[in-house]
This record gives C-alpha cells, sequence and structure tokens, in this order.
C-alpha cells in the first residue's frame, strides 16, 4: 500500500493508516493545502473551483471530502460529478474558475486514487507551484473560514455536453463528412467516465456505437491502461461487429488508443502522429513530444516542412513546451493528444474527432493508414536502483561516453543514434533508471536496451 506526494498531486491506494495510504485525512490536507495555495494565487472575494471524478468506486467518497474542505475554507465548488479529466480542464476556462480537481489515478488499478490539481488555465501546475503546495501540506497551516463565509457547492452535469459542443464547432473537425460516411466503432471504456462522454459525442457525429463496458461502475474488467495485451476483448468485437475500429480509454480518458477493422492495435505512439498528419495538412506549424515519444512524429512533421520539438517527460513540460514554440498540435507517446485550439490537456474525446477527420478525408481503412507511415519498435526497460547510487553521476557517465552523438540533458540522457534512440531517466517515483529505446525492428529495440542496461550496471561499480 502506498502513498506518493509529489508536484503534480497526491496518490495511493485507499485505506491503511495516515501518511501511508491515501486515507481521508490526508485528502483533506491536501485539500486544505490546494485550498490555501489557490487564495495566494489572487486577492479577492470569492473563489471558485471545478472538481470531477472518474468512476474508481473511491470516488464519490474523495469527492466529498475534497468538495467539502475547499468549502470548509470558503471557496466555492462546482460540482461535475462524473467527468473526465479533459472535460474537467475545459470547465475550469468556461467558468472563469480559480483551477480544478480531477479525481482519478488514471490507468493505475481501483485500488488507486489520486487529487490531479489545475490552475486557473485548466492546466496541470508547474514544479514551482507544486513545490508550495507541498510545503503548505507540511506546515499544514491552514486557515478555514468562518460560519457565515463557507464556500457554496453546485452541481453542474451539462459540461461533458458542452464539451462535445466545443469540439463539434472546430473548424477542423469535419462533421458533415463524417456523419455521411457510415462508420461503425466498438468502444471500451473499461466502466469508467469514457462510457458517458465517447459514446455521445460519437453519435452526435453520426457514428454507429458498440460499447464494451462504458457503464459507469468503477468496476473495471481488466487492466485499465489501454495497452495491447489488456484489450484482447476490443480486438474480438470488433471483429465479430464487422467495425471499421476500435476505440479504447483510459479511466480519465486523457489516453487514447485504437484497434484497426481487423483487430489489430494501431499502436499508441501512432494515435498522436496520425493526429498530427492531419492537422499538419490543414495547418502548417511546430509540434512537440516528450523525449520518450516515437521519432514518427518528428517524420511527420518534416514530412510538412515544418519543425519538432522534444520536452521533458510530463504533460506540463509538453504544454510548456507547446506554448513556448508555438505548436498547432503536440502530447505524449502513450496515446495523448493535445489540440490548443481547443485547449492545452491530453483530450481523447477530441482526438477521436480529429482521427474520423482525417479518415473520412483519407477513405482509407485504418489498418490503411498506418501502413502510411513508418514503423518503428519500442522496448521499456527499468533497472533498480541500488541505495546510496549518484545516478546523476552515472548519466553524466553516459553523456560523457556518447558525447559526439545527437544528445539532450533535459530530462535524464537521450542519445538520437542514425537510426534508433535511447532514453536513459530517474523514476520520480520509484527507485529505479528507466530504459526507453526505439529502432526499426523490436529485436534492434530490445538489444538497444540490454546493451544499455549492462552500460549502466557496468559505469556503476
Amino acid at each position: 500500500m502506498t502513498l506518493i506526494k509529489s508536484i503534480s498531486g497526491i496518490r495511493g491506494t485507499i485505506g491503511g493508516k495516515v501518511g501511508d495510504n491515501l486515507t481521508p485525512l490526508d485528502v483533506v490536507k491536501f485539500s486544505a493545502a490546494y485550498g490555501q495555495w489557490i487564495k495566494t494565487q489572487r486577492n479577492k472575494d470569492n473563489y471558485k473551483v471545478v472538481v470531477g471524478r472518474d468512476a474508481r468506486i473511491s470516488g464519490k467518497m474523495v469527492q466529498s471530502l475534497v468538495m467539502q474542505t475547499l468549502s470548509g475554507m470558503g471557496i466555492h465548488v462546482v460540482d461535475l460529478e462524473l467527468s473526465t479529466t479533459p472535460t474537467v480542464e475545459v470547465a475550469v476556462k468556461m467558468e472563469h474558475a480559480d483551477g480544478g480537481i480531477i479525481l482519478t489515478a488514471s490507468h493505475n488499478p481501483e485500488q488507486w486514487n489520486a487529487l490531479k490539481l489545475l490552475n486557473k488555465d485548466g492546466e496541470f501546475l508547474n514544479a514551482e507551484e507544486g513545490e508550495q503546495i507541498l510545503k503548505f501540506v507540511e506546515l499544514e497551516d491552514f486557515e478555514f473560514s468562518e460560519v457565515d463565509d463557507l464556500g457554496k457547492i453546485t452541481h453542474h452535469n451539462a459540461y461533458i455536453d458542452l464539451h462535445i459542443e466545443e469540439i463539434l464547432n472546430l473548424d477542423l473537425v469535419e462533421v458533415d463528412r463524417i456523419k455521411d460516411a457510415n462508420i461503425k466503432v466498438v468502444v471500451d471504456a473499461v466502466n469508467s467516465t469514457g462510457g458517458i462522454s465517447i459514446p455521445p459525442l460519437l453519435e452526435m457525429l453520426g457514428v454507429e456505437v458498440v460499447k464494451l463496458y462504458c457503464e459507469p461502475n468503477g468496476d473495471f474488467p481488466h487492466n485499465p491502461e489501454p495497452l495491447a495485451k489488456h484489450l484482447t476483448e476490443l480486438s474480438e468485437k470488433v471483429k465479430d461487429q464487422h467495425a471499421d475500429f476500435g476505440i479504447a480509454v483510459d479511466p480519465d480518458v486523457d489516453r487514447l488508443a485504437f484497434v484497426d477493422e481487423n483487430g489489430e492495435m494501431f499502436g499508441e505512439e501512432y494515435t498522436l502522429v496520425s493526429i498530427a498528419d492531419y492537422v499538419l495538412s490543414r495547418k502548417k506549424g511546430s509540434t512537440v513530444s516528450n523525449l520518450s515519444s516515437s521519432r514518427a512524429l518528428r517524420d511527420i512533421t518534416e514530412k510538412y516542412g515544418c519543425e519538432y520539438f522534444a520536452s521533458a517527460v510530463g504533460e506540463v513540460n509538453v504544454v510548456a513546451k507547446m506554448k513556448k514554440v508555438d505548436a498547432v498540435i503536440g502530447g505524449e507517446g502513450n496515446g495523448g493528444v493535445i489540440y490548443p485550439e481547443l485547449h492545452y490537456g491530453r483530450d481523447s474525446l477530441v482526438g477521436v474527432a480529429l482521427f474520423l477527420s482525417l479518415l473520412t478525408e483519407r477513405k482509407m481503412k485504418v489498418s490503411e493508414l498506418r501502413q502510411t507511415y513508418t514503423s518503428y519498435f519500442m522496448a521499456k526497460e527499468k533497472i533498480e536502483l541500488t541505495p546510496g547510487l549518484n545516478v546523476d553521476s552515472l548519466l553524466n557517465k553516459i553523456q560523457e561516453k556518447y558525447q559526439d552523438e545527437d544528445i539532450s540533458s533535459i530530462d535524464g540522457v537521450k542519445i538520437d543514434f542514425e537510426t534508433n534512440w535511447v532514453h536513459l531517466r530517474k523514476s520520480n517515483t520509484e527507485p529505479i533508471i528507466r530504459i526507453y529505446t526505439e529502432a526499426k525492428s523490436q529485436k534492434e529495440a530490445d538489444e538497444l536496451a540490454q546493451r544499455f542496461i549492462a552500460e549502466l550496471e557496468e559505469q556503476s561499480k
């Protein structure tokens, strides 16, 4: 059982001892720290925070604690109840709120939950802001409101519809063309809030929807991370139903994966690649993904004569880089699509709408579309750190050894070789070094990862 406090929020397993797990006391302390931070951002009479949750079993209990704590601090709460991470982000902007909290442990199993924290722009907090909140938690220096100044809680359950409406109004979403295409799709929403957001979006686009685990009861029927090994039922259902493709999302709907008409994975890395292909075909501009994402995005960006940029790992870093270079599309290779025309956050709903726009424009099957992109293969490994090991020194030795190669050190060490790459970085949450590689074959990617595991072990002696 675990409790992890970090600059991006707090996450842990439900139950157990205070400080070791995500207990009610830990939820209250972290919510109060966030409320205290909100009040340091702007000096005003009324503060407002949007709160929503995915469908996991502990969500209702955790959300109640969060909202009542904020109310106790004199902060008004807009309660979205069951919602998605991108919907809460959109709602913060629409409500002109001071911030937002999403209660979700993303792709973690059902015993986990977490508080993801947003600023007034509906974006994740940066490192400095996260540190301030951790300091408030540590000091427990909270100031609560008197009885006449308690915050009010108002319920608003129309934001998924408003979010969908915003997507349908985007210039690049070809609503009429999609409606004319007679598309049939299977949706696996892992019994969370994808089930109340993705099918309504598809229905508004005239798509026939076959629902698989779309009941938002928090009873995850399989591991909720949208990876091939967890999506065998979706693959079978797509084939049985003779559907055009399948859609899988994680519990809070910010990661998006597709299965082609043959039940084969399109590839999570290629979610962003294909959507960038479509956006760049209509609107030139730079693109951004993190250092651990596929080189395929750089390939497609350069095909359109545009510039690709890499950021440190983490959505907040991708967003910062996108703003800096005025990117037209960006995201992360885990199926996270960020389309700034709508908002700066990973959003599976807008990803689905843009993918359908691409598919109907190209008049291709999903498997045929996948063949138009260079195939890259990844290996993801890790090595345990021995206590007292100086990781920075170890990575510096690797960097020195490969100083003649194309190297980035903004987040660990990434070495770009001519036909492949390796990214070595220390985990923020576990005592490990992550080793990501990519190459033109799985064998080559695996061999590159093993080579660098051996080099790290050698250099650490």
